[in-house]
């Protein structure tokens, strides 16, 4: 198998209240992104990162600052999270078209798209996602809801829903790359909130795999002490 992964990372900064965007931020002695980007090289993928165009040189002086020699294929973001991704499955298939080989071309290609900002996910979680994407075609990770939650319907009422039919999606969504690259060759739909409703559009099932609750998302302040006080108390693998 040849692991690539595609790292999206286009955050401004607006919502988390800072002039640095939150990719950038110093967590537990390097930028969050950086993390992030070594934790998909330790296991062996090939990582292509998606950046908007203005923060490339932001990260080529980041990356000399901190002396960070991880491998990875730099490529400009679109006006979307979407366009952004075909714009990583570019650079992947031009890398797995130059991977020689027989036996990795008799395994094929697989690609995790993971989001920049969560930089905790599990090597245990990464691993299960590429070995499982390898058999049933794709893996998501998620983990069970524990909040209480409701919908609101559309005259502004709302309802409770049962949480143990509801569950929390993380990334690194992966697939194998022939099927989402085909997939990707649509226009944009506002029904398309991840790479999974991407596959489903085209018509593929997606097979769920147990995430890792540490794998978090970070959009506010207080979640870059929370993430730096789970890899201080090595909370994560």
């Amino acid at each position: 198998m040849r692991k690539f992964a595609i790292i999206v990372a286009g955050g401004s900064g607006t919502r988390f209240g800072s002039a640095m965007p939150k990719q950038f931020l110093p967590l537990a002695g390097l930028p969050v992104l950086m993390h992030t980007v070594r934790k998909f090289a330790q296991c062996g993928a090939r990582v292509v990162l998606v950046l908007p165009e203005a923060q490339r040189e932001v990260w080529s002086e980041l990356c000399a600052e901190y002396r960070f020699e991880v491998e990875c294929t730099v490529v400009n973001g679109g006006n979307s999270r979407f366009e952004s991704v075909k714009n990583g499955l570019a650079a992947v298939e031009a890398l797995a078209s130059n991977v020689g080989g027989d036996a990795a071309a008799e395994c094929g290609s697989v690609v995790a798209v993971h989001d920049g900002v969560r930089p905790l996910v599990s090597a245990s979680v990464i691993e299960r996602a590429y070995d499982d994407a390898a058999i049933y075609g794709s893996a998501m990770p998620v983990v069970p809801v524990t909040d209480s939650i409701r919908q609101i319907d559309a005259d502004g009422t709302s309802h409770a829903m049962r949480r143990d039919e509801l569950v929390a999606v993380q990334t690194p969504q992966t697939f194998t790359l022939d099927a989402l690259s085909a997939a990707y060759e649509v226009d944009f739909s506002p029904l398309f909130t991840d790479d999974a409703s991407v596959m489903e559009a085209a018509g593929h099932k997606i097979h769920l795999i147990e995430g890792n609750h540490d794998n978090m998302k970070i959009t506010h302040p207080c979640d870059i002490a929370i993430a730096e006080y789970l890899m201080k108390n090595a909370k994560t693998c």
